[in-house]
């Protein structure tokens, strides 16, 4: 399956008053995991939705093992896990150098403009 790393640098913003990362920001960084593995496939974000295509969160699995500070620098390793007709599934792991902080498991679908649940077109799961 194909992986991608990103770093993403722990913002001000993102950090809670102990400034440790907060909880909610970490689907965030796998967000931005996952459209950078899309891009880097060959995806282009914009024209997929565009296209009347739209991809949505249908499942999200987090399990936090050891807290981000404000201002580290992490790699978000990002593995395209399952993909079929229906779902794509990515599964993460959070990363400080070497240190692994979290992972995660998140489900998707595709959706039409109307949020009508569609088949994961073919020319989609060929770019993956």
């Amino acid at each position: 399956m194909k992986q991608h790393e990103t770093q993403i640098r722990v913002r001000y913003e993102d950090a809670d008053p102990m400034g440790f990362l907060h909880h909610a920001k970490y689907l965030s960084y796998y967000e931005i995991g996952r459209l950078e593995l899309f891009r880097a496939s060959g995806g282009d974000y914009r024209a997929l939705e565009e296209s009347g295509v739209f991809v949505v969160v249908v499942k999200a699995e987090c399990r936090y093992q050891k807290p981000a500070r404000y201002d580290d620098l992490l790699t978000v390793r990002t593995t395209l896990s399952k993909i079929t007709a229906a779902k794509i599934v990515h599964d993460y792991v959070l990363l400080r150098e070497e240190e692994q902080l979290a992972t995660a498991t998140v489900t998707l679908a595709v959706v039409d403009r109307a949020g009508q649940v569609q088949r994961v077109p073919e020319w989609l799961q060929e770019i993956y």
